[in-house]
């Protein structure tokens, strides 16, 4: 682990949490389809919630949401993955049923110094926008 923050030793990303419509479907589209682990669940439905692993020890903190909950603005603004091949994994969220919003594209960053990165955007099961993000300086 890094330990690049220099007022909170150990700080990084540690998980996202999110409601869903169907727990199930969206286990299903995550660990199957993506390569996500569950590594924890608490509850019972319909009150469960799971922490799936991404794959480096982020996680996916995802609960079955309340019926009333409102989703048309969906459950966050977007959530942004790390990935080492953005191509390769845009096309394991379309295979497993998302809805690609942007195909893999290269875009310099307008920071000081610029930063190259390769992006790709697609829907999650809930609507949720997930950001697949390559670069090596971040």
């Amino acid at each position: 682990m890094s330990d690049t923050n220099k007022k909170i030793k150990g700080c990084g990303f540690h998980h996202l949490s999110m409601s869903v419509r169907d727990l199930n479907k969206s286990i299903e589209f995550y660990v199957d389809g993506l390569g996500f682990v569950e590594k924890v669940s608490w509850g019972k439905a319909p009150k469960r919630t799971v922490l799936l692993d991404t794959g480096d020890g982020n996680y996916f903190e995802i609960s079955q949401a309340d019926k009333a909950q409102d989703f048309e603005e969906g459950v966050f603004k977007h959530i942004a993955l790390r990935v080492d091949d953005c191509k390769s994994a845009i096309e394991l969220a379309r295979a497993a049923g998302a809805e690609v919003t942007m195909e893999t594209r290269d875009i310099d960053l307008s920071s000081e110094p610029s930063i190259p990165i390769r992006i790709a955007f697609f829907n999650g099961p809930d609507g949720e926008i997930v950001e697949l993000f390559q670069n090596e300086e971040t």
